[in-house]
């Protein structure tokens, strides 16, 4: 589901390929469901692991605000990868706010396409996007 989602997201979202301090990003979560932005305060290697990771400290933009710091992977702050924390998927990825939203690849149908009835499990995954672009 959530592999699904950012693939709709990178489509309709326009997206860094780089996270930097002072960025505004998007964070996705499965559990709790999330759909938020934050900006990143600050971006500070791990040296305490072996591998490569980095303490990415931001300010969810939730109601009340709230600063927290999570222990990522280059690749996982920067979209490169959906990663799971608690065991629950989560995805972050820096808007690029100098970017337009790309054109989605909509197949809309003519009305008398439709079925009378749809089944809602069935219309969702035969539809190329389930997010909307309300100008």
């Amino acid at each position: 589901m959530m592999k699904n989602l950012v693939a709709d997201l990178k489509r309709v979202m326009p997206f860094k390929e780089n996270t930097d301090v002072g960025d505004l990003i998007f964070v996705v979560g499965e559990d709790p469901q999330i759909l938020s932005y934050a900006l990143v305060d600050g971006i500070e290697p791990d040296n305490s692991r072996k591998d490569e990771w980095w303490h990415v400290n931001m300010t969810l933009f939730t109601i009340p605000p709230q600063k927290v710091t999570w222990t990522l992977r280059a690749a996982q702050f920067t979209g490169q990868e959906i990663f799971t924390m608690g065991g629950k998927d989560r995805f972050i990825q820096a808007v690029d706010l100098n970017k337009s939203a790309p054109e989605p690849e909509f197949e809309p149908q003519p009305e008398d396409e439709h079925p009378a009835q749809e089944d809602d499990s069935k219309s969702e995954s035969s539809s190329k996007t389930r997010l909307r672009i309300i100008k």
